[in-house]
């Protein structure tokens, strides 16, 4: 009697994995869309709207890439020469007309930092100056939807006031009140400045997306890491441990492999004394316990 095959479940599961998939990627999209929706960020957060603290008193006011006035433009270049014009060396011209472009995006978000406290709202004098600024968008790296801060710039004589770390509380809390995974940004390697002030004092680390990370046998260089601060704890796993268990995964082949090598030579006579043999076991064991758990 022959015996039925029952029907394979596979078929059914991955279109369900499908659904899956783009049901989250459809919930992570309405997320970055509806954090764009809002008219000022600073809204949800009043207290963080004035800054007065070791000699400095500055008002914070929200910001457009799309709706930058001439002399808001004209700040921003000057300031990021100023600050970025020795951390990039002989990119700068390069990465300068990159900052241009980037500066001026409709999905480009600022938070500018004036002079003094906040105007009354039926003031009609003048803005005061702009003494730094924050750019920041919503985007998503590696499925995960992030605050990126592509740019925090403040002018020298503000800078180790508090103010620097004062504002990137204030962006882990907009990035948490819109739901991001994450607050990403870039910082250059020779900005050992910006590198001590989020890696130490804020505990921000080097993402797993960072190019010295992704592959780190190879060791690409490139002149900037990738640091992160995860917000939401569902995606740890992405940002901070994913591509180090890749590491493990080529550390643990490249320790076989050389098992594999050396075998076939032992046992066709290639001769090796007692002591070099404890030795290589020696090292291969630390290497392998290196692969499973400095990692």
């Amino acid at each position: 009697m022959e015996s039925r095959r029952l029907p394979s479940s596979s078929s059914s599961e991955k279109k369900l994995k499908r659904r899956e998939i783009l049901e989250k990627k459809k919930a992570i999209d309405q997320l970055i869309k509806a954090a764009y929706a809002q008219n000022d960020h600073l809204d949800y957060f009043p207290p963080f709207r004035h800054f007065q603290r070791n000699g400095v008193c500055v008002h914070l006011e929200s910001g457009r890439g799309d709706k930058l006035s001439s002399s808001e433009k004209h700040y921003i270049q000057n300031l990021l020469k100023v600050n970025m014009e020795g951390p990039y060396g002989s990119e700068w011209p390069t990465e300068e007309k990159v900052k241009r472009r980037e500066m001026v995006a409709p999905e480009a978000r600022y938070i500018f930092v004036r002079e003094g406290k906040p105007p009354n709202a039926s003031a009609t004098e003048d803005k005061a100056p702009i003494v730094g600024f924050v750019h920041y968008r919503f985007t998503l790296e590696e499925e995960v939807p992030v605050l990126y801060v592509y740019e925090l710039q403040l002018e020298p004589r503000l800078q180790r006031k508090g103010l620097g770390k004062f504002l990137m509380q204030l962006i882990e809390l907009i990035a948490r009140k819109n739901c991001m995974g994450a607050v990403v940004l870039t910082v250059q390697k020779t900005n050992l400045l910006a590198m001590n002030f989020y890696l130490s004092k804020l505990r921000y680390i080097i993402s797993s997306i960072s190019p010295s990370r992704v592959d780190p046998l190879t060791r690409v260089d490139k002149s900037y890491e990738i640091l992160c601060k995860v917000v939401d704890q569902e995606y740890k796993t992405v940002l901070e441990v994913y591509h180090l268990n890749m590491v493990k995964t080529i550390m643990w082949s490249i320790a076989h492999s050389t098992c594999f090598i050396l075998s076939p030579l032992v046992h066709a006579g290639w001769r090796v004394d007692e002591q070099s043999r404890a030795n290589f076991s020696l090292i291969l064991g630390k290497f392998l316990r290196y692969a499973d758990y400095a990692l």
